[in-house]
């Protein structure tokens, strides 16, 4: 249709600073985020328009029922933990996990890594106070720094450009090990499943990790090669676009297509808290031409979410829009049937993905924020339920998690308890589950979802 071939009425890369604005953090120095900006705008792009565009199309099929995404990785990155080992087993597990899910599910898998510009993240409240100093909040390391000072909690918009930095030297290492066949995928007798003696489980996830072995090596004795190498665009990067500055900047147009393209990441997502149908970050997203994903959580009414879906998807796109659900294990049968219907009444075209992490946050005694393993399953497990009631489709699992041994979510095989998280609980923000959890859930998954696949014919 003509509409889809026109430039976006009204918008501009910088059409978003007519509006509200929430969740940006106020430079002490304008002239300094004037240079700094400036400079972004005249770095190379961190990926291109063909991998956005091929990108769409597979969440298109995955809205289908064709494919199945996989969104994760770390809640916030830090500058330090750009390093190999870190990137390696992050990436590992992600690939671990989408190996297991596609055995299970039949379908291939869009893995989408929450990492490579995940520097930002959104506060509750824009201050802290301690012992009656009162200081910015830290708004992740593209902002400013964790520690408790006037100094590291001051804006700086030199990290700008050290976050673009970082987000190229770990996409350059992630399209390296993707192209060099990274993880012994075809052989997982070699993952780490210590664990799995713990599970009451172990019986079913031995049988589907030999049945995976025999299944990828049958396939390269018939191909006559590994098939452990992956193609470079089947692995994409993805972070909640916060700063729309340092997104402006980024924002480019390409030769031989129309509109503009937000170069800094493959998929952009609007959190809950900058969702305003008037706000910045709506406006700044309705031009764009990525995909891009929406959280979703139990305020949200049927007027709003359609309001929400004409603005962001006015030519009911496949592809486009992604309805990432974050309600928690306790409310999700209360608020997700209603979304599903009114979407499905209207006859809008959306992928919906389940995040089961932040609805499900909670604060221990001993002061440590956390998740509970069995409400970050249950709310996943009742998501697939729902949609299959409703005649609707869950087509991802949005997630939070590290490669690292980290101990920061209780539960899963290891039954992890409150006195662990003193043991390795890394993260700055957010508590992400390790590697055992992530495989763990992936198998949980794939042992219920495979039951109904099976049950279905």
């Amino acid at each position: 249709m003509l509409s889809a071939i026109r430039e976006v009425e009204g918008w501009t890369p910088s059409s978003w600073q007519e509006r509200t604005a929430l969740q940006m953090p106020q430079y002490p120095d304008a002239d300094a985020l004037a240079v700094h900006l400036s400079e972004l705008r005249e770095m190379p792009p961190l990926v291109t328009s063909w991998e956005i565009l091929q990108l769409k199309q597979e969440l298109a099929d995955a809205a289908e029922g064709r494919r199945f995404l996989l969104q994760g990785g770390d809640c916030a990155e830090n500058f330090a933990d750009c390093r190999s080992p870190h990137i390696a087993n992050r990436l590992k597990v992600l690939l671990q996990m989408s190996l297991v899910l596609a055995h299970g599910l039949k379908q291939p898998i869009v893995r989408v890594g929450r990492f490579a510009g995940q520097y930002a993240k959104p506060r509750s409240v824009d201050t802290e106070t301690r012992d009656g100093v009162t200081l910015p909040s830290y708004r992740g390391d593209i902002v400013n720094a964790p520690e408790f000072s006037e100094q590291a909690r001051r804006p700086d918009p030199r990290r700008l450009i050290e976050g673009h930095s970082r987000s190229a030297l770990t996409m350059n290492f992630v399209r390296a090990l993707i192209d060099g066949g990274f993880a012994d995928l075809h052989h997982p007798e070699y993952w780490d499943l210590d664990w799995v003696r713990h599970s009451p489980f172990e019986r079913e996830y031995r049988e589907m990790v030999r049945s995976i072995g025999d299944a990828v090596r049958f396939m390269e004795s018939v191909g006559g090669a590994p098939i452990g190498s992956l193609r470079r665009v089947d692995f994409y990067t993805s972070h909640e676009a916060l700063l729309l500055h340092y997104e402006e900047a980024l924002t480019r147009q390409v030769p031989r297509q129309w509109g503009w393209f937000n170069l800094s990441t493959h998929y952009p997502w609007i959190g809950m808290r900058t969702a305003a149908l008037e706000g910045a970050h709506v406006e700044y997203f309705r031009g764009i031409r990525n995909p891009i994903g929406v959280k979703i959580g139990p305020a949200v009414n049927a007027d709003h979410l359609l309001r929400l879906i004409d603005i962001l998807n006015p030519e009911n796109e496949a592809g486009r829009l992604t309805l990432i659900h974050r309600l928690g294990a306790g409310k999700i049968g209360d608020h997700l049937p209603r979304l599903l219907e009114v979407v499905r009444r209207e006859g809008r075209r959306v992928l919906w993905c389940c995040d089961p992490m932040h609805g499900n946050t909670e604060a221990t005694a001993n002061g440590f924020k956390t998740r509970r393993f069995e409400n970050i399953r249950s709310e996943l497990e009742q998501a697939f339920d729902i949609h299959a009631a409703c005649g609707s489709r869950l087509g991802g699992a949005h997630l939070e998690l590290t490669g690292e041994n980290v101990t920061e979510c209780l539960g899963g095989a290891r039954d992890l308890t409150e006195g662990d998280l003193e043991r390795a609980y890394r993260s700055s923000v957010d508590p992400r589950l390790n590697y055992e959890q992530a495989i763990e859930l992936a198998m949980l998954i794939v042992c219920k979802q495979g039951a109904r696949i099976r049950e279905a014919g």
